[in-house]
């Protein structure tokens, strides 16, 4: 099925985003989380991309034991940076053949080495050409990313407007949106971008803080600013690790809250393959 054809309702899809782990560990412990998952009955689950060789393969495998062992849709991202056309289309081919449908096309990080830098070469050097191309090529639901405040390395929001704009015009299907922990941040968003005359639907990014070492990665990743409440909460219980999982769990809760009552089109969330505080946070929300 194509995710696509599921925002005609008047809830918002349920949706959570989990990643294989590294090389040396298992597939069998993301394959248990996601059986747990499974029970909450979401609309589909995302699966990181590892550009490269065995990393994307387990992107792959994942996608395939998603939609085809718990017969849940599964979002497989794609990168594009440092890849040509017929790495792209290799593995769109195996996506199709294991009956995977939606895609979440994005252009990747750069890496930070400098000399790994220098010795990239690519067909698509942002999403919106990979975009065009699986849209051109291939029979795929397309989601893209959105960056509430902006992304890291645009100057503005106007322009990291127009860059939007281009993503979806070139065939993006719906929007997934980055982490914010200001609700107010994505309202003003969607009103930008709907001036805009952009139209597809928005799922809302929501990561839980459950400890103190998120706060920094976080931060330098996407850049998302802290509200003062968040603030709060990080100070207060930062030596107290199981009152500050407690509080970031309440918070993200109270975060989909506000968003279910401004009719959001979906809830995207970030589990960092967490299983028991996903369900906890679904069911005090009553999204399930």
């Amino acid at each position: 099925m194509k995710l696509c054809d599921l925002f005609d309702r008047e809830k918002p899809l349920v949706s959570f985003e989990i990643f294989p782990p590294k090389q040396t560990v298992t597939l069998e412990s993301i394959f248990k989380t996601t059986e747990g998952l499974q029970t909450l009955n979401p609309d589909f689950i995302s699966i990181t991309y590892g550009a490269g060789g065995s990393a994307s393969d387990r992107t792959l495998e994942t996608a395939d034991k998603v939609k085809n062992t718990y017969h849940v849709e599964a979002l497989a991202h794609l990168t594009c940076i440092n890849s040509q056309k017929d790495d792209i289309d290799t593995v769109l081919n195996q996506l199709q053949a294991h009956n995977i449908q939606n895609i979440l096309a994005m252009r990747g990080d750069y890496p930070l080495d400098k000399g790994s830098l220098k010795k990239m070469t690519t067909t698509f050097p942002y999403a919106k050409n990979l975009i065009a191309h699986i849209k051109s090529q291939h029979d795929f639901c397309i989601a893209a990313a959105a960056y509430p405040e902006g992304h890291l390395e645009c100057p503005n929001l106007a322009e990291d407007t127009v860059h939007l704009k281009e993503k979806v015009d070139s065939g993006t299907d719906f929007l997934i949106t980055q982490i914010f922990f200001d609700n107010a941040v994505l309202y003003n968003f969607l009103d930008r971008i709907r001036q805009a005359n952009i139209t597809v639907p928005v799922c809302a990014g929501i990561m839980p803080l459950l400890n103190s070492r998120q706060v920094a990665r976080i931060h330098s990743l996407c850049g998302a600013s802290i509200p003062k409440p968040l603030q709060s909460i990080i100070e207060k219980y930062q030596n107290s690790p199981n009152d500050f999982e407690k509080a970031g769990i309440e918070y993200a809760c109270n975060q989909i809250t506000d968003l279910i009552a401004h009719k959001v089109d979906g809830i995207h969330l970030y589990t960092m393959n967490k299983l028991e505080q996903s369900k906890t946070i679904i069911q005090e929300t009553g999204l399930r």
